[in-house]
């Protein structure tokens, strides 16, 4: 018998009056409400715990993939250390597991839970509980063309690529506040998924918001550790009609979560993934 929990996951709903969605990145410093012109739409769901089944998904066919595997780099105290330390093995996990030929990082976010205070800067990044995928074709194409030289880029883009968060609980267990990943299989893509604006201060990126399906499925892995870490596709450009594409996800709250858990802390980090074929 499957292991589930129910919790309430926010849904996107569209506009009213059929504009495009947009949401700010950075929260209101006043209200603490990020400003967007579509709908939350709750659904309570059952959450699969794979805890002891992680092999039962994977990359190219649920768009995610567990794995135990610590990182040498622990402190996560600040961006250069990050960068300097933290990146440099995750590029060479992330190829072992994918046999990608070519790993560029091109940002990560540190997330700690803290009740009441505003998300708005990205050193106060929170846990997002609302359903999305990062990224669209487009945004993760202009990715390229952003982080990579304007000689590589068009050569890049000839052979398959994809855009993968390698995600980990820093610290301590994420029993507070855990990462829920919807399976690939279960979603309509054309129907379910919505590109919406998403405003940074400087220039406008672009995600997509997920529309309920009750076909959903949704895992998770309780109490993840710092040892443990979870790869998510956010777009694969192998459009083969086989091979998953993406992750819708989104933090949730566990009822299962106890009462002194601490507060969640982790880390993504975000990576353009090229391979040779």
């Amino acid at each position: 018998m499957a292991d589930t929990v129910k919790s309430t996951l926010i849904y996107f709903a569209p506009p009213d009056d059929g504009s495009k969605p947009f949401t700010h990145i950075n929260a209101d410093p006043v209200t603490g409400e990020r400003h967007r012109n579509w709908h939350f739409d709750p659904h309570e769901i059952d959450i699969e715990n794979l805890r002891g089944k992680e092999h039962t998904v994977s990359l190219d066919t649920t768009g995610f993939h567990y794995g135990k595997e610590a990182a040498k780099h622990t402190s996560f105290a600040n961006d250069e250390e990050v960068e300097r330390e933290y990146y440099p093995e995750s590029i060479e996990l992330v190829k072992r597991i994918t046999g990608a030929s070519r790993i560029v990082p091109f940002d990560h976010t540190i997330r700690r839970r803290r009740p009441g205070e505003i998300d708005d800067s990205p050193q106060k990044r929170q846990p997002v509980p609302q359903v999305h995928v990062d990224q669209t074709p487009e945004s993760s194409v202009a990715r390229v063309h952003r982080h990579l030289p304007a000689s590589d880029a068009p050569e890049l883009l000839k052979h398959r690529f994809q855009i993968i968060n390698l995600w980990r609980p820093i610290g301590k267990p994420a029993l507070d506040w855990p990462l829920a990943l919807c399976d690939y299989r279960s979603i309509d893509y054309k129907r379910d998924l919505v590109p919406l604006t998403l405003k940074y201060p400087d220039r406008d990126g672009e995600t997509f918001g997920v529309k309920f399906n009750p076909s959903h499925r949704w895992k998770y892995v309780r109490g993840m550790t710092p040892e443990e870490f979870v790869l998510i596709k956010c777009f694969d450009s192998r459009n083969d009609g086989k091979t998953a594409i993406l992750t819708p996800h989104t933090a949730f709250s566990d009822p299962t979560t106890p009462p002194d858990a601490p507060l969640r802390e982790s880390i993504e980090l975000r990576l353009l993934v090229f391979y040779d074929d």
